[in-house]
């Protein structure tokens, strides 16, 4: 008759193993029960008492200090179109655009002026607008001149104009060949 086994050896073995770490464990020791010996402390928080804020509001005085009248200066950079020399046919159209700056302290608004101030005028009148600029600025200066019907070489020359009149700045030119 065979006998029955109700766990096998491995197991068994296993078991065994399991047993023996868990008994051999070190123990955690118990802590001690100790009762309260007295309450907490109480936090004692102290009252918000409104604090009385009064503002004294002293009127400033702000000295100004007057820098006197801005300066107007315009400097001329580069022309943009219209080569001196150029040459064109009578009665032709001419573009002719200058960059300039605005180096003062003015702003230039319509009240600045362009003036033709030598040379020839080119069919257009002697006071142009000048392009308004604040100070720093750069702009194009622009009038569309007509070339005269007679052959030869023509010059003009114009220079910024202050709202009393005054001429500032570089003047600016342009010099042509009606052939």
């Amino acid at each position: 008759m065979k006998k029955l086994r109700i766990i096998s050896r491995p197991v068994l073995f296993l078991l065994s193993v399991f047993f023996l770490v868990v008994g051999c464990a070190p123990q955690a020791a118990p802590t001690a029960f100790r009762p309260p010996t007295a309450a907490p402390p109480t936090l004692i928080l102290p009252t918000a008492t409104p604090l009385s804020i009064t503002a004294t509001i002293a009127p400033t005085l702000t000295a100004t200090v007057d820098a006197g009248p801005c300066t107007n200066l315009l400097t001329f950079l580069d022309d943009l179109t219209v080569e001196d020399g150029t040459t064109f046919a009578p009665g032709a159209d001419i573009d002719k655009q200058w960059l300039v700056q605005n180096d003062g302290t003015c702003n230039w608004d319509s009240t600045y002026k362009l003036k033709w101030v030598g040379g020839y005028t080119l069919g257009v009148t002697e006071e142009q607008p000048l392009f308004p600029a604040a100070s720093g600025v750069q702009v194009t200066l622009r009038i569309v001149f007509t070339a005269p019907e007679e052959p030869g070489t023509y010059q003009t020359t114009w220079q910024a104009t202050a709202p009393d009149g005054t001429l500032f700045g570089d003047t600016v030119y342009m010099e042509i060949v009606v052939q």
